[in-house]
């Protein structure tokens, strides 16, 4: 069982918690992960690349000369893939790049990653996180004091505000909730930002 110690937004250790083995301290699946970040990229695709086929590019109802007798090849009409201005042949159409991952591999792909942050030392834990009014400073002095990177997730239960406007502003800082969670942005970002709260809501979700 993984245990970790908790930081205030000074820096300064309060206390230890002692985390779940089966969400954070798990073997991690590479494979399983490389699945999940394959499945997330290709839902990001809006699928909305078109071409024009044979039925639908304008003109050539006409065949242009005679089928025999005038020495040129056969053609039955000027919009065929060969002409200029012709249609094209097996060209992409608007569809769904989605992947459907089952999910008990999602949650495993999951808990992977987050067992590697855990292992990693790439995990924070902050007692709690607020803010009396939105200041892109007072955020960036936390980040400062927990000593982590440039790139950091910060996971919080539910939706602050004054948290998501304080932060907005700062490159490579994400702020999100435990159930916006997931594999690719975890991966993202060097360092990993959970308070208290948190941790126990994704033990509850995923052990």
């Amino acid at each position: 069982m993984p245990v970790l110690p908790v930081y205030n937004q000074e820096g300064a250790t309060v206390g230890e918690i002692a985390l779940a083995d089966a969400v954070f301290g798990i073997e991690p699946r590479e494979a399983v992960v490389h699945r999940a970040v394959v499945a997330y990229l290709a839902a990001q695709r809006q699928g909305t690349h078109d071409v024009k086929n044979r039925s639908e590019v304008r003109g050539g109802g006409r065949k242009p000369w005679r089928q025999k007798g005038t020495g040129r090849a056969r053609q039955g009409s000027i919009r065929a893939p060969q002409w200029r201005g012709g249609a094209v042949v097996f060209g992409p159409t608007p569809r769904s790049h989605r992947i459907e991952l089952p999910k008990k591999m999602r949650r495993l792909a999951l808990k992977s990653v987050l067992s590697a942050k855990v292992r990693a030392g790439e995990l924070r834990v902050l007692d709690a996180l607020t803010l009396a009014a939105p200041k892109t400073k007072a955020f960036v002095r936390i980040m400062h004091n927990l000593n982590v990177g440039k790139k950091a997730l910060v996971v919080l239960p539910e939706v602050d505000k004054t948290v998501l406007l304080s932060a907005r502003n700062i490159p490579g800082v994400k702020v999100t909730t435990t159930g916006e969670i997931n594999v690719y942005d975890i991966l993202a970002h060097d360092a990993l930002i959970v308070t208290e709260a948190a941790a126990r809501k994704i033990e509850e979700v995923y052990a």
